[in-house]
């Protein structure tokens, strides 16, 4: 099962984005996106680190959102499972 994480965009470089999710800020490659990206703009990330889509705002917040309550009713060492 694949799960696109929402992420903000915090900086960008060439074909990569530093993106902050959930605390954490990893960098993601940009080549999968079919459009330009932005500062602050909402991403879907795949595992291997692409983004694959740009998100509205608050359909982002909503996801990550959602997200934060279903973690916490995971036991401890599957909420921190890759």
């Amino acid at each position: 099962m694949c799960i696109g994480v929402p992420s903000q965009v915090i900086a960008l470089d060439g074909m990569t984005a530093t993106v902050e999710s959930l605390g954490q800020q990893r960098v993601v490659s940009l080549l999968l996106m079919a459009e330009e990206v932005a500062l602050g703009d909402y991403l879907l990330i795949q595992v291997g680190d692409f983004a694959v889509e740009k998100i509205e705002p608050q359909r982002a917040l909503d996801a990550l959102e959602y997200l934060k309550e279903v973690s916490g009713l995971l036991p401890e060492n599957a909420a921190a499972a890759p």
